[in-house]
C-alpha cells in the first residue's frame, strides 16, 4: 500500500478553509481506498505552520498516479495553488516502513 500525505500552508489565514473546500474535492477520485481531508489542530506547540493535510491510501504506484491523472485533481490545483504558500508531499510504501525498534517492517 502507498500512502500519500500532502501538507499544505496558506498564503493568508482566510484563505485556509478555501483550501480545505478545494482540497475536498479529491474524495470523489475512485482511485484512493481511503482518503481524508483536514484542518490541522495545530495542537504541537513546536509546529503550527501547517494548515491542511490530505492524507491517502492507494493499493499500488498505478492507484497513485490514476488519482493524480484524474481531471477532478487538476481541478484541485487550479482552485488551490493560488491560495497556498507551501505544498510538501510524501509518498512510501507502507510494506518498508519501520514499525518496531528493531527496525524491521
Amino acid at each position: 500500500m502507498i500512502r500519500h500525505i500532502v501538507f499544505f500552508t496558506a498564503r493568508h489565514d482566510g484563505n485556509i478553509e478555501k483550501i480545505r473546500e478545494g482540497l475536498q474535492m479529491l474524495t470523489g477520485i475512485p482511485h484512493a481506498q481511503h482518503l481524508e481531508i483536514a484542518l490541522n489542530r495545530k495542537s504541537d506547540p513546536n509546529s503550527k505552520e501547517v494548515d491542511v493535510v490530505v492524507y491517502g491510501e492507494f493499493a499500488d504506484d498505478a492507484a497513485l498516479a490514476a488519482y493524480k491523472a484524474h481531471e477532478t485533481y487538476a481541478e484541485s490545483i487550479r482552485q488551490v495553488k493560488p491560495l497556498r504558500e507551501m505544498r510538501f508531499a510524501v509518498d512510501y510504501d507502507q510494506s518498508q516502513a519501520v514499525t518496531s525498534p528493531d527496525g524491521k517492517p
